[in-house]
């Protein structure tokens, strides 16, 4: 397969010299499309998160074009299997600069993000679909969702207010895991969740197929709830331990938990209280949570687009909309042609953009463009098979 890439590569790299391949993030010669590429894992681990964006992106090029593309020429999103490693992504990436693109989407997971990031310091715009990520402030990368981070606010806002202050948080020893275990480690030290108490704090290989030593030190802490930042298979892991073991507690999972293929997936073994801290498009229309008329407008879009698709919203399928939006309506704002540099500096002065998950300001929050008074708490609801919203705004249980 490396051989099969390398000589790839120069065969492209041949014909792009010689005028007979388009660049990608171009004009495409043969159908007249601007087209940018788009990394995201179709196989492997992560494929449960980069198959589901590949369709709501599909069909947002379709809403886009209908509204005109870029420069009244159509736009295509040309797809890149990372195959869920690091070493294919680089390799991918390396493959896409060659055309000198002005921007550059994915991949999905936070490592496969990092190990793409170097590549393009420089540029071209590197949008990664990871809340896990911490882009350098100024620099080419930029994210998409709220972060991780505030995803973790909302959820420890939540608790604290229904009174659960005694916390056990499992993470794995991944790139992803070891920040939310770094990060709230570094949230419970602010005075906004002093009362709150980090009763145990295990963790595990991602790999590990029983996780029966950690799930007995949890329930020996007696936490009032539960953090669990595993994803994928290894959120599963901890989900079926839990039952397992008798431990029925509110728990809380990582975004990268909610996909509707794995609730459903899952639905044998899932806690009976499970939350998940999440950007403003899950608020649907609840008339509860104070949301903008724009922001409300562009869900209506969203939530039309998906029903007619018959696919399910989710965390992965909000991804597959704000971030291709926001791209497109940049480069309209700039002249046909615009550079990386040229879309990079408008991105970063880039606010008042509405789009399913809040209204962006990247001059407030550089890099990514929403915070925790973008982010809600929601619960998973088995009988109706969707996440209903259990607080406001930055994390305020609905009531209060």
């Amino acid at each position: 397969m490396t051989g099969f890439r390398i000589g790839w590569s120069i065969l492209y790299a041949t014909l792009l010299l010689a005028g007979l391949a388009a660049p990608s993030g171009g004009a495409n010669a043969a159908d007249d499309a601007m087209t940018i590429d788009v990394v995201v894992p179709l196989t492997g681990g992560g494929a449960f998160l980069g198959g589901v964006q590949k369709q709501i992106i599909g069909e947002t090029e379709k809403i886009i074009n209908q509204d005109g593309g870029v420069h009244g020429k159509p736009v295509r999103f040309v797809f890149h299997d990372d195959q869920s490693s690091p070493q294919t992504a680089v390799q991918l990436t390396n493959e896409i600069l060659a055309g000198h693109p002005p921007i550059v989407l994915g991949s999905t997971i936070s490592a496969l993000c990092n190990a793409m990031t170097p590549l393009m310091s420089q540029g071209p715009v590197h949008w990664c679909f990871s809340p896990s990520v911490r882009p350098v402030e100024g620099g080419y990368e930029f994210t998409s969702q709220i972060a991780s981070r505030d995803q973790q606010r909302a959820l420890l806002r939540y608790f604290r207010a229904k009174g659960w202050t005694r916390i056990a948080l499992i993470t794995t020893t991944d790139a992803s895991g070891q920040d939310a275990d770094k990060s709230y480690h570094e949230l419970l030290k602010l005075p906004d969740y002093a009362d709150i108490t980090l009763v145990e704090d295990t963790y595990f290989n991602a790999a590990d197929v029983s996780i029966a030593a950690q799930i007995a030190r949890i329930a020996a802490a007696k936490p009032q709830v539960i953090i669990s930042w595993a994803t994928a298979a290894a959120g599963a892991t901890v989900f079926r331990g839990l039952v397992q073991a008798g431990i029925d507690l509110p728990t809380a999972a990582s975004g990268s938990n909610m996909t509707f293929g794995q609730m459903t997936e899952y639905a044998a073994f899932l806690p009976k209280q499970l939350f998940f801290g999440v950007s403003a498009w899950a608020a649907r229309g609840d008339p509860a949570i104070d949301l903008p008329p724009p922001v409300l407008a562009e869900q209506q879009k969203f939530f039309a687009m998906m029903k007619g698709a018959g696919l399910h919203p989710d965390a992965s399928s909000d991804i597959g909309w704000d971030t291709e939006r926001i791209a497109v309506s940049a480069l309209n704002a700039l002249p046909p042609g615009a550079t990386a540099a040229q879309l990079h500096d408008h991105l970063l002065k880039l606010k008042g953009y509405a789009g399913i998950d809040g209204i962006y300001d990247f001059t407030k929050v550089p890099q990514r463009g929403l915070d925790v008074s973008n982010a809600l708490v929601v619960r998973w609801d088995p009988a109706a098979k969707d996440w209903l919203p259990v607080s406001k705004l930055t994390g305020v249980p609905l009531g209060s």
